[in-house]
């Protein structure tokens, strides 16, 4: 049964943190630079990008003023957002696999590993974003006071990313393959997805598949608030929290239905 527990997880919010605090910790655990490294990978892989799609591809960004820094800064906006969902989705299958001792526990709310794993996104988020603003204020300028409506661009996305999570932890612990098909299509979703590339470049004809896609919106919102001082598309974010908020309550349902099998598989 679905209950208020799923969406509203207040009465385990110390158990989630404990969580979420465990899974930035041992990732960085035993390394010489630690959380640095939270830092240092998003910019190298911007550097990496910008070098190959700027210098070996000569790409430019559709619109924009040509400079090596505005296309590192369009690139950057996008990736924040690809690298939340990633790590989202590329966790989830594992969620409740590796954790067998918590399935044999009656009382254990095994609901709240998503909510962990979003909150441990959201560290790594609130980093790339915080490097995004200050490359812009050093490159342009003060960022634009759009970006205060930053968090409301993300909120709608949570729910999305929640729903994600719940399904795929489920179908992680019964088809074991699963865990290779999302690294795949997360791969893909990376190419898929308007991050090195405007989703107005593509021609008519493929813009209905680009709006599909379930990134583009916050990828272009992200760009809109931080980058071109413009407030989000308030009607479009709202249909899209209304959708995410369906994928929510579907994946909790399929999670909420197939618990009780888990102890069985394990």
């Amino acid at each position: 049964m679905l209950n208020h527990s799923y969406f509203l997880p207040l009465a385990h919010r110390s158990l989630i943190w404990q969580f979420a605090r465990r899974e930035v910790l041992t990732r960085y655990r035993g390394s010489m630079l630690g959380l640095a490294w939270s830092f240092l990978t998003p910019l190298l892989m911007l550097a990496v990008y910008t070098f190959v799609f700027r210098e070996v591809f000569k790409a430019r960004w559709a619109g924009g003023e040509g400079s090596d820094f505005e296309f590192a800064l369009q690139v950057y906006s996008g990736l924040i957002v690809f690298n939340l969902f990633a790590e989202v989705v590329s966790q989830s299958p594992r969620l409740v696999l590796e954790r067998p001792n918590l399935v044999t526990k009656v009382v254990f709310p095994l609901e709240i590993l998503p909510w962990a794993t979003i909150l441990s996104g959201f560290f790594h988020l609130a980093i790339n974003i915080a490097t995004l603003l200050l490359v812009t204020l050093v490159v342009k300028g003060v960022p634009p006071p759009t970006v205060i409506a930053l968090p409301l661009v993300f909120a709608a996305f949570v729910p999305l990313l929640l729903g994600l999570a719940w399904l795929l932890a489920s179908i992680g612990v019964f088809v074991r393959d699963i865990g290779q098909m999302t690294g795949m299509v997360v791969s893909l979703m990376m190419f898929l997805s308007p991050i090195f590339y405007p989703a107005s470049a593509l021609p008519a004809k493929w813009q209905p598949w680009l709006a599909a896609n379930p990134l583009t919106l916050i990828i272009e919102q992200t760009r809109r608030v931080t980058l071109d001082g413009l407030w989000p598309q308030w009607e479009w974010l709202a249909g899209y929290a209304v959708a995410a908020c369906a994928m929510a309550w579907l994946g909790g349902r399929w999670f909420a239905a197939t618990r009780k099998g888990f102890a069985d598989v394990l």
